[in-house]
């Protein structure tokens, strides 16, 4: 018996709740290296403080943070209930807020300092229960800058942490390395402390529901996998788009840029779900393995291509929601003269059976017209003229995957319109996961730490996949690194971004399908 509608979103939701009843954590301690910094407070704690205000949590877990400024525990409670209140999304129940901040501890230290490694191992045997087999799980956070990671996993092997006194994992923050060579040599010094088994490379976008939903659409609906190659697809396009500036992360994006801090990782990410081959399963490794070979298809530009196939662009001022906003270089911490750009958009191809010649357009940047991150897939036209004008064509057929602001999927197709003779009209057919279940999306971060806590890999990122990404990056990086821009910056604070990514498009009779 087929069952369709309410009735299977009923028992949905069942299961769902069911699945989080039964699944009860074991005690661990997670220690967030740069505790009181800005992921930390906006991210993190918010996550755990709604896995435990669920009932997510053994009550045997602890938390410890690691760092600067130099605080006591109390101090540090205090300054997290405050952030809590700040950004927690709901209404906080204060009892289970100062029921959480009773497992929160801080160590005040330098990244560098031995001795408080030696006070760390104390008390992580001070604040850790071991779990139901006499384990002692402890998760390391390395919510820290890139370059203080080495130093803080050369202390954790010094004093046994890695693998001898607990039962350890690490969680590595992107971008992993500046390059592939910096990734090579950064994964060297992890498994140099850790076995692969216990590092998690996080990359949030991968825990977003529509992101994950992109595999179960694809591969459960034979409709349309049928029709997931370059014989029906005309283009692919994929945008992250950012209607926020770089905020408080001036010296970091100014070590970084757009290229570094989004294509290597979440836009190539994106694209390697909607490229990648049916995996054997859905555990880890399958899924990766698949992922893994999309990357290692994506053609490898030259000099040539690079300069023909790419735009940056830097935003300038501009106003936002009617409200003017500054320039990237009149951005607090950032260079009067900077060259880094804040805008990428290139044509990519992943050279193999299923996508030969289809072209997959990416663009990202800051200080767009708006938030939106949108997967579209063009398919071909048919090659007649049967409806209205001579010169007029149906609109193409576009699928359209939403990430960003409003989770959903949508199918646009013409129709006749009502009364006229052979005149079309667009519609879209559109699938909202809130008007369907009812449920806001897990915050991603939420889902990552939870997995982590269980020791599910799938969502996390591998070393090969980190290397066969930057194969793909480090090219553009290093072209745009020896050509210095001469018109930054080039497109307005609020606008599209450069009128040559425009052109990137419509010089092969395309245009972007958002905005």
């Amino acid at each position: 018996m087929i069952r369709t509608g309410p009735e299977i979103e009923r028992d949905l939701l069942k299961k769902c709740v069911v699945d989080l009843q039964e699944f009860k954590t074991e005690p661990f301690t997670i220690c967030i290296f740069g505790g009181a910094g800005d992921l930390s407070r906006r991210k993190l704690m918010p996550g755990l403080m709604h896995l435990f205000e669920s009932g997510e949590l053994d009550n045997g877990f602890s938390i410890i943070a690691f760092g600067m400024p130099e605080m006591d525990d109390n101090q540090y409670r205090r300054q997290i209930e405050d952030s809590l209140r700040q950004f927690y999304e709901t209404p906080l129940d204060e009892q289970k807020l100062q029921e959480f901040s009773r497992h929160l501890y801080y160590q005040s230290s330098r990244f560098e300092e031995d001795l408080k490694y030696k006070e760390l191992c104390q008390r992580l045997d001070e604040v850790s229960m071991p779990d139901s087999k006499g384990n002692v799980n402890v998760i390391f956070y390395m919510a820290v800058p890139p370059a203080a990671v080495p130093a803080i996993i050369g202390k954790l092997k010094k004093y046994n942490l890695c693998k001898g006194l607990f039962n350890a994992k690490i969680v590595v923050e992107k971008p992993f390395g500046r390059d592939r060579q910096s990734a090579r040599e950064l994964n060297r010094i992890l498994i140099d402390a850790f076995d692969e088994c216990q590092i998690y490379r996080i990359d949030h976008y991968l825990s977003k529901e529509p992101v994950q939903n992109i595999l179960f659409f694809r591969f459960s609906n034979f409709i349309f996998e049928q029709i997931w190659n370059r014989n029906y697809v005309d283009n692919i396009q994929i945008t992250v788009s950012e209607d926020i500036g770089i905020e408080h992360r001036g010296a970091f994006y100014e070590q970084t840029g757009v290229v570094r801090d989004i294509v290597q990782n979440h836009l190539l990410q994106l694209l390697g779900l909607i490229a990648m081959e049916p995996p054997v399963g859905f555990s880890a490794d399958y899924v990766r393995d698949e992922k893994t070979k999309v990357f290692h298809s994506v053609r490898i530009m030259d000099a040539y291509h690079v300069d023909r196939f790419t735009v940056r662009g830097q935003y300038g001022q501009g106003s936002i929601n009617g409200q003017p906003v500054p320039g990237y270089r009149q951005e607090k911490n950032i260079a009067p003269l900077s060259l880094q750009p804040t805008f990428f958009a290139a044509r990519f191809h992943v050279d193999n059976l299923r996508w030969a010649g289809v072209p997959f357009y990416v663009r990202t940047g800051k200080r767009m017209a708006k938030r939106v991150t949108e997967i579209c897939i063009q398919f071909k036209q048919l090659p007649l003229r049967m409806f209205g004008k001579p010169s007029d064509r149906p609109e193409p057929n576009i699928l359209v995957f939403t990430v960003q602001p409003d989770e959903k999927i949508s199918l646009r197709f013409c129709v006749k319109y009502p009364y006229s003779i052979d005149e079309l009209y667009l519609v879209n057919m559109v699938f909202g996961y809130r008007d369907v279940f009812k449920m806001k999306n897990p915050d991603p971060y939420e889902r990552l730490l939870l997995d982590c806590v269980k020791g599910d890999l799938s969502l996390f990122v591998r070393q090969d996949s980190v290397e066969a990404m930057w194969e793909i990056v480090d090219p553009i990086i290093s072209r745009w690194e020896s050509m210095p821009p001469k018109d930054f910056p080039n497109y307005a604070a609020g606008s599209w971004g450069p009128l040559e990514a425009q052109a990137l498009v419509e010089s092969e009779e395309r245009s972007w399908i958002t905005g």
